[in-house]
């Protein structure tokens, strides 16, 4: 059990029992600002090529992090932690949905651009190692911060080092942007 952040694919999108009700509400609210609908699109079916999914589970005490974000004094919080999905679509600010999530409460929708915008600020204040795993297919940053971090915290050591839970968050939204931007794909908790 727990929370996931992962990559949604199209036919989830669609499915009205999964996501399909946000997304004739994202269409509906990206008609009003006179944008094209969003396509998600088909997953990639030749082999499981990394990058092609992203899943983590969100298992660290996010605290610190949350503390982090709002201690700033630009929209950092709100980019980071403020929706539910995120799109690769470009969103001034979030938006608030009528279609209901799985607690039954309307949906937030965040644009991925201003999510990596603030991630990486972060990852920059943090000064996030090199080592950090590009892709998240299976959980990899879970499992590298679980392990070889603190391994990389002994022999380089920094900002990021001194909240491995904080670091956790800021590589997990940032690579989860970047995923959502590279991939063309929402990326949404489940």
């Amino acid at each position: 059990m727990g929370i996931y952040l992962v990559s949604v694919a199209a036919d989830d999108w669609r499915d009205e029992e999964v996501l399909g009700p946000v997304a004739g509400a994202v269409d509906a609210e990206l008609g009003r600002r006179g944008l094209a609908p969003f396509v998600c699109p088909e997953p990639v079916r030749a082999g499981r090529r990394p990058g092609t999914r992203f899943e983590e589970k969100l298992h660290r005490p996010i605290g610190s992090f949350d503390r982090l974000c709002r201690a700033r004094s630009d929209d950092t919080h709100e980019a980071l932690l403020g929706w539910e999905v995120l799109l690769p679509v470009d969103l001034a600010d979030s938006v608030v949905l009528p279609a209901r999530s799985e607690d039954d409460d309307p949906t937030t929708v965040g644009g991925a651009r201003r999510a990596l915008a603030a991630a990486r600020r972060l990852a920059d204040r943090l000064a996030l190692p090199a080592g950090i795993p590009e892709h998240c297919d299976g959980l990899a940053l879970g499992r590298w911060f679980d392990g070889p971090a603190a391994v990389a915290a002994a022999t380089a050591p920094g900002p990021w080092s001194e909240d491995l839970d904080a670091a956790y968050y800021a590589a997990v939204y940032l690579r989860a942007a970047e995923h959502a931007l590279r991939r063309g794909c929402p990326v949404a908790y489940s």
